[in-house]
């Protein structure tokens, strides 16, 4: 109840999510569906919750290109207009990354090559005049940023075998046991393995990114029986690497917990969680419980990982 609350409602409402069954100021049934709603469409967590990821998303959609200066800065700037830019500047051929609405140095960097291509000031700074080129130029259509493509590539160029690969498995706490077994069998087929735990999404993501890994797999318990797996997407951009992955995780992992919870087998969902939106390599999360399950069937569970990688590094060819 409060400042915040009218805060949010009226963001909420601007972003096309009514909380009008709500009096101003008080965080009443409307107010939550709303926010449910909107946590579905952004690929968060749907508990109803605004914590700090959800607050961040609430303020990065509500920004539109050419609403405010676009460059590299620290903290990175965030939001839909970031990506907006990112997926134009793509759609022409310069790499601005993933389309993960950060700008950061890929950002800059394709910028910079933009303006350059393009005859302008090379400042790194998308203000009115970059802009009104690339609206010129007619970016913002169809077609896959050359990051996907990029991606896709450099996955099929992938030995096709564990040996040599640098994988991290991650956990947020109290699944220590679960990752160690994962590690074990990931190490006995022949690859490097690295183990965070880390409670911060965004840290994992960082010292994931530091390693240079191949792929990352994060393990999270949830109380109910099954599990749910996630890769990165948003946007309209997805993790080509990470949706193989994390479909070779959900068609091993359900049948070790009893079936999956929510979905069904093979039915791997598209998120933006933080750590699969800031890692730079396939990444996904998987949500495995409940949480004596996963003690009891710790070793079933790490066989079960080691074969979905199995298959991910043996099909990248076909991504």
């Amino acid at each position: 109840m409060g400042e915040g609350v009218r805060d949010l409602q009226v963001r909420l409402g601007g972003l096309g999510f009514a909380t009008e069954g709500d009096e101003p100021g008080v965080f009443g049934p409307a107010t939550d569906a709303a926010l449910r709603a909107f946590q579905a469409e952004r690929g968060l967590r749907i508990d109803g919750v605004c914590g700090e990821q959800s607050w961040s998303a609430v303020v990065e959609a509500g920004w539109h290109l050419g609403e405010r200066l676009l460059y590299y800065t620290t903290p990175m700037l965030r939001g839909d207009d970031v990506a907006g830019l990112q997926r134009r500047l793509g759609q022409l051929g310069f790499d601005a990354g993933r389309v993960d609405g950060i700008f950061g140095e890929r950002a800059q960097a394709a910028l910079l090559d933009f303006q350059r291509n393009a005859g302008l000031t090379t400042d790194a700074v998308c203000g009115p005049a970059t802009l009104a080129t690339l609206d010129r130029l007619g970016a913002g259509g169809r077609g896959d940023p050359v990051e996907g493509v990029r991606e896709r590539a450099a996955l099929r160029e992938t030995s096709g075998t564990l040996r040599g690969q640098t994988l991290v498995v991650g956990e947020n706490g109290g699944l220590d046991a679960l990752a160690g077994a994962v590690a074990r069998v990931l190490v006995a087929a022949g690859a490097t393995v690295v183990t965070l735990h880390q409670p911060d999404e965004s840290e994992q993501a960082a010292q994931a990114n530091a390693i240079g890994a191949a792929a990352y797999l994060g393990l999270a318990a949830a109380p109910d029986a099954g599990c749910t797996v996630a890769y990165y997407a948003a946007h309209g951009f997805e993790s080509a690497g990470g949706r193989r992955l994390a479909e070779c995780l959900q068609s091993e992992l359900p049948g070790v917990l009893g079936g999956p919870a929510g979905g069904a087998p093979g039915s791997p969902t598209g998120m933006s969680l933080a750590v699969l939106r800031e890692t730079r390599m396939p990444a996904v999360v998987c949500e495995l419980g409940p949480p004596t399950a996963l003690v009891e069937h710790g070793a079933r569970l790490a066989a079960a990982c080691e074969r979905a990688f199995t298959c991910w590094v043996e099909g990248l060819a076909e991504v």
